[in-house]
């Protein structure tokens, strides 16, 4: 009868521990194991002046700087009265080596359309350059006059094309304005000789590698 005694408190101590769960420690245990870890902030940069320190303030990144060669080549299309100018600009120097000091070359092809069209001539009296560095006075004004009676025929299919240089620029530019302006004489009938002026003008901006 001990022995069966003994028996039964064994049962029922088992089914005591049972019916209590888990172990205390073992929960512990698991919710440590399971807690989400708290986020590690981020320090904040500071910046001391003497014996004060304040949150230092990121500094903006520079602003790309306009380049309107920067695909090779710019097409565009100016009005003069009746006369719609095209012109197309490029440069045989890459765009990389367009430094402060380097010669760079900026090339253009124009033509023009008249609207009515009757037969009427439209030709180019003067073309002119004249560059303005961001960080200085304008460059000397370079121009190309025709020492033809009424210029050179740019009517389409006739067209024009000039080669004009930009020299050095002050150290520390990063951009040229080209302001570029076309003289015209538009013949007012196909077989009149009087001739109406019309002006043209664009501007480019071009980036100077550092």
């Amino acid at each position: 009868m001990r022995r069966l005694g003994t028996g039964i408190g064994i049962v029922v101590l088992a089914a005591a521990l049972a019916g209590c769960g888990s172990a205390p420690w073992l929960e512990t245990s698991a919710a440590e194991t399971t807690a989400p870890s708290a986020a590690t902030p981020t320090p904040t940069p500071t910046r001391t002046f003497g014996d004060q320190t304040t949150a230092a303030t990121p500094s903006a990144a520079p602003s790309p700087v306009p380049n309107d060669l920067a695909t090779g080549s710019t097409t565009r299309q100016l009005t003069a009265g009746a006369v719609s100018v095209d012109v197309t600009y490029w440069s045989d120097l890459a765009m990389d080596e367009w430094t402060a000091t380097a010669v760079k070359p900026i090339s253009l092809s124009l033509s023009t359309t008249i609207t009515p069209d009757d037969g009427q001539s439209v030709y180019l009296q003067r073309a002119s350059m004249t560059v303005v560095p961001d960080t200085g006075d304008a460059l000397a004004v370079q121009e190309d006059a025709s020492t033809e009676p009424h210029g050179y025929l740019v009517g389409s299919p006739y067209s024009y094309s000039q080669t004009f240089s930009i020299g050095g620029v002050p150290e520390g530019a990063t951009a040229v304005t080209v302001q570029m302006r076309y003289e015209l004489l538009v013949q007012t009938t196909p077989t009149s000789d009087e001739y109406a002026k019309q002006t043209a003008t664009d501007t480019l901006t071009v980036a100077i590698a550092g």
